[in-house]
């Protein structure tokens, strides 16, 4: 059996898009991720603060390395954000995700991003269907 951490390394050396944004792994347990990157000028839009995408997909990573620390294979079914305050360019983003509730073929998770002054910057909920498929 693989370790979270192991499966992680995995899902990283194929998504291209988490390896644009910059993410680092800060720390992986089952059921739970910490991870973080930079605001970069790449990431503004015409407001000069960081596009909602972008914190969405810090999220969404989030929730796919936690979901899937156990071993078996999650995607996505519902997803939602809210986004509390703006992040400007330079701002260190943390994006901490927890498990709110893990049943046999459906998971759900709540994820906080942060910024480097501990502001909250938005809550994402999603909900993901549990595969009986393994890493």
């Amino acid at each position: 059996m693989l370790s979270p951490n192991q499966i992680v390394e995995m899902m990283m050396e194929k998504d291209a898009f988490s390896s644009w944004m910059g993410i680092n792994i800060e720390k992986i347990e089952l059921g739970s991720s910490v991870i973080s990157c930079e605001v970069k000028e790449e990431m503004l839009n015409g407001f000069q603060i960081l596009h909602g995408g972008i914190s969405y997909s810090l999220s969404d990573s989030a929730l796919a390395f936690a979901s899937n620390s156990y071993g078996n294979k999650c995607v996505s079914i519902e997803t939602s954000i809210s986004h509390t305050r703006p992040a400007k360019l330079g701002d260190i983003l943390i994006a901490t995700c927890k498990e709110i509730h893990r049943g046999r073929s459906i998971g759900i998770y709540e994820v906080s991003i942060k910024n480097q002054d501990d502001k909250l910057i938005s809550i994402f909920k999603g909900t993901v269907n549990i595969s009986l498929e393994e890493w």
